[in-house]
């Protein structure tokens, strides 16, 4: 087997590269030099689920909102990474059960923390 790559082996990518990004900036030109420009007080207007704008879009919301989803997230990688664990656990062998064991137990420890914290009390 040749080991050995040259510099022209890697011209295919190179010009399909090239061909993709001349193809988005030749569509976002093209799209904004013949698109219509219509500006109007109606249209400039913001617009959400057809209820008219009241107060200011930057009230303040409550960290436990960020915390929650973060929570989400974080329970949900631990979903991926026991997921193909428990398929091949046969063939990780104790090692695998083990680092198994310290993923949990660090997974259980921030549970914990956050249990202390009151993150998932509402109010």
């Amino acid at each position: 087997m040749n080991a050995s790559y040259l510099p022209s082996d890697y011209l295919p990518v190179l010009i399909q590269l090239l061909l993709a990004l001349g193809f988005i900036v030749t569509t976002m030109i093209v799209t904004h030099s013949i698109g219509p420009k219509r500006n109007s007080q109606k249209k400039d207007d913001p617009f959400e689920c057809g209820i008219p704008v009241q107060g200011d879009a930057r009230t303040p919301i409550s960290i436990k909102y960020f915390l929650i989803a973060i929570l989400f997230v974080l329970f949900d990688v631990e979903v991926i990474f026991l997921y193909p664990w428990a398929v091949n656990f046969k063939g990780l062998g104790l090692t695998g059960f083990i680092e198994m064991i310290l993923f949990m137990g660090l997974l259980l420890a921030g549970f914990y923390y956050i249990i202390r914290k009151g993150v998932l009390k509402w109010e």
